[in-house]
């Protein structure tokens, strides 16, 4: 309260200041006297009003702002790199149709996602699972649902060669594919300089995991966790406060609010579908039956249906859902309003230049045709 009775003296007094100036100036207009005169109430009420939300500073440890890039010492990043990943993300000609790239269910325009509850893939078959975000998933403790991969790099080739997915035969092709251009060639050549042979589909996951590696969007949290605290609104800071005190960020924690653990959905109360027992089909182990990744909360306004299963299509639903299942909690109307508010202040900017559509090589008369089979 202290801090901010002393914020609003201050603006009290500049706003003094500047009345005394204008009345040393005879030219001084009226309005601007006003406009000035309600700047300075208005600065001062929404210092006091900030004082009306508490938020514990020891919970706020939990979190930590957004970087700019997510590197990784075992594929280091280069503009070659980056560039050419950029490339290969847009690169339809990697899929058996010639018609689906990783844009295609991990659209950059739209948040990294395609807005459907699973995604469309080669001959119209639908994914069995909702296609997550790409932005800020290069910092994840695994990737997919249910983390068979590490990393960005190794995921990044898993749906290329997915038959329900880009349905590319093998990887073989792949690389017939991008060696009859010879823009490729080139390209891999400076993206992978100390490779004999740096055309191949191993590269091809690690020149678009460096892309994703690139692909951040800090938003006004991350201001707020460097310590600007005006950069969230007051019902903003009530969401987080309850989001705090009801143990969301118990799973919901870290730079990317999520994707640092594995968590059973329904842990209060059974998941509705019990279909998919997510890690489960990878590990065969009872105790991962219905764990799936822990998904971030950074955007998570902007990549609607939710869930692995992409079963719910609003937030606020969300937010109810997992209050009931995850917490056995029945939240209030304005409780679900608070958290979805927050939840909105971790919507970030996208780099519209970085994830421009690239300019691709034309095909070549050794170029394989596109299958439909």
């Amino acid at each position: 309260m202290k801090r901010s009775l002393g914020i609003a003296a201050r603006v009290l007094a500049a706003g003094l200041a500047l009345a005394a100036v204008a009345c040393d100036e005879p030219d001084e207009t009226p309005s601007l006297l006003h406009a000035l005169d309600q700047a300075a109430v208005k600065t001062a009420h929404a210092a006091t009003l900030k004082s009306t939300v508490d938020i514990n500073p020891r919970l706020l440890r939990r979190f930590q702002p957004l970087r700019a890039r997510l590197d990784s010492d075992a594929n280091p990043l280069s503009d070659a790199k980056t560039d050419l990943g950029r490339m290969l993300y847009f690169e339809k000609r990697l899929s058996k149709n010639q018609e689906l790239s990783c844009n295609s269910c991990h659209n950059l325009d739209e948040y990294g996602v395609d807005h459907s509850a699973t995604s469309t893939g080669h001959k119209s078959q639908k994914g069995g699972r909702n296609a997550p975000t790409v932005y800020n998933a290069a910092g994840f403790f695994a990737q997919f649902w249910d983390g068979r991969a590490e990393t960005v790099e190794q995921q990044a080739t898993g749906p290329i060669l997915n038959p329900i997915e880009m349905a590319l035969p093998s990887a073989e092709q792949g690389v017939k594919v991008l060696k009859s251009m010879p823009e490729y060639p080139a390209r891999f050549k400076e993206a992978f300089p100390d490779d004999a042979n740096p055309v191949t589909f191993e590269n091809v996951g690690r020149a678009i995991g460096a892309f994703e590696r690139k692909l951040t969007t800090p938003s006004r949290w991350d201001e707020y966790l460097k310590g600007h605290e005006n950069a969230l609104t007051d019902h903003e800071l009530e969401g987080l406060k309850i989001f705090t005190n009801i143990g969301c960020m118990v799973c919901h924690t870290g730079e990317f609010v999520g994707g640092a653990m594995y968590q059973k959905v329904g842990v209060v109360e059974s998941w509705p579908n019990q279909k998919d027992q997510g890690r489960f089909e990878v590990t065969k182990q009872e105790v991962d039956r219905m764990m799936f990744k822990v998904p971030t909360l950074r955007n998570i306004e902007k990549t609607a249906p939710y869930f692995h299963d992409g079963s719910v299509p609003t937030l606020d639903a969300a937010v109810r859902m997992m209050g009931k299942h995850q917490l056995g909690l029945a939240l209030s109307e304005r409780e679900v309003s608070a958290i979805v508010a927050w939840l909105g202040s971790l919507t970030g900017a996208l780099p519209a230049d970085y994830i421009k559509p690239p300019e691709l090589p034309l095909s070549t008369a050794s170029t394989p045709a596109p299958s439909a089979d």
